[in-house]
C-alpha cells in the first residue's frame, strides 16, 4: 500500500515526499533533514512536506517504526544538522558574505537569513525552523556572528523538537482523517504555500522598510536642490 501523490510532479522526483519516502526510506529522510537543517546544499529540499508525509506513513504503517522513535530520530537529525551549520559558520566567518553565486549558492539567501537573525536574535534559531531556506542558513549565520554556543545549542534543541517532531506528529494525526488522506496532493500544495508565507511577509516588510528609508533621503535631496 502506498500513498499516491502527484503534487510535485512538475518538479524533480527528489522533491516529491512520497517518492522520497518510498525510495530512500527512513535513513534517507534523516539525511535530508540533516542536510536541510544546516548544510548550504540543503536549502531546496522539501522539509515541511516531507516530515508531514513521514507522519502519515507512520499512521498507515508504511513505516514500520513507532511514532516516538521516528520523532526522536528526526529531532536528532535536525539538531545535529544545525550544530554542523553553526560550526561551519564559525569556521568560514565573514568570507561567506563574499562567496560568489553558484548553482547551489545564492548570496541573497545568506542576506535573508542574516536579516532574520538580526531581527529576532536568539529566538530566530527556533523561528527559522518554520521558514524554508532561512532555516538552512540561520545556524550558519549564528556561527558567523559568534553567538554563544550554549545559548545556540539550547535554542537549537528546542527548535528541532518543535519543528521536527511537531510536523511529524501533525502528519501522523491528520493522516488518519480520510479527507486529508484522500487529498494528500492538495495538502502538500497547502503546506508549501503556508511555508512560503513567512518569506512573503519578510519581503513585504523589507520593501516597506526600504521605502520608509528612501523617503527622508529623497526629501533631503530635494531641499538641497532648492538651496
Amino acid at each position: 500500500m502506498t500513498l499516491t501523490t502527484t503534487a510535485l510532479a512538475l518538479g524533480p522526483k527528489y522533491l516529491d515526499p512520497n517518492w522520497l519516502l518510498t525510495n530512500v526510506g527512513i535513513i534517507g529522510i534523516l539525511i535530508i533533514v540533516f542536510a536541510e537543517s544546516g548544510l548550504l546544499i540543503g536549502f531546496f529540499l522539501p522539509g515541511d512536506s516531507l516530515l508531514f508525509a513521514t507522519g502519515m506513513f507512520v499512521s498507515r504503517n508504511l513505516i514500520s517504526l513507532p511514532l516516538w522513535s521516528v520523532c526522536l530520530m528526526v529531532w536528532v537529525a535536525a539538531f545535529l544538522g544545525d550544530q554542523v551549520g553553526y560550526l561551519f559558520g564559525r569556521k568560514v566567518g565573514p568570507s561567506l558574505f563574499n562567496r560568489p553565486n553558484s548553482r547551489l549558492f545564492k548570496q541573497e539567501n545568506v542576506e535573508k537569513a542574516h536579516a532574520f537573525f538580526a531581527r529576532h536574535g536568539s529566538k530566530s534559531i527556533v523561528l527559522a525552523r518554520f521558514v524554508p531556506v532561512v532555516r538552512t542558513f540561520t545556524p550558519i549565520i549564528a556561527g558567523v556572528s559568534r553567538m554563544n554556543y550554549r545559548t545556540f545549542t539550547a535554542f537549537n534543541a528546542l527548535g528541532g523538537l518543535l519543528w521536527g517532531a511537531g510536523v511529524t506528529v501533525l502528519g501522523y494525526f491528520l493522516g488518519q482523517i480520510s479527507f486529508i488522506r484522500d487529498n494528500i496532493e492538495a495538502m502538500f500544495i497547502v503546506i508549501v504555500l503556508i511555508s512560503i508565507v513567512p518569506l512573503i511577509i519578510e519581503f513585504l516588510r523589507s520593501r516597506r522598510h526600504k521605502s520608509a528609508s528612501d523617503a527622508p533621503a529623497a526629501t533631503t535631496r530635494g531641499r538641497h536642490r532648492k538651496r
